[in-house]
């Protein structure tokens, strides 16, 4: 742990979410690749990581940023259920 309060994988992860489009091939191709672990895992963890507040002050605009795609992919799934 860092004085932030994050570990080094947190840093890594928010740090590959940050600039993962630089990275050559497909998103779920690099996160196996750099992490050793599934799309769905590192997706799980970053969930868990941008409700901390550590990673907010770490990375405002980011976190920002991951939260209000996860709001709105949220929504979508609502709406899609409600009308489905």
């Amino acid at each position: 742990m860092h004085t932030d309060g994050l570990s080094d994988l947190e840093r890594e992860i928010l740090a590959f979410e940050q600039d993962w489009v630089t990275h050559a091939g497909a998103k779920e191709s690099a996160v196996l690749e750099r992490f050793g672990i599934t799309p769905a895992d590192y997706h799980l963890q970053l969930n868990r990581l941008i409700d901390l507040p550590a990673a907010e002050a770490h990375a405002p605009r980011l976190v920002r940023r991951l939260r209000r795609l996860r709001a709105t992919r949220q929504e979508q799934r609502a709406a899609r259920r409600i009308a489905g």
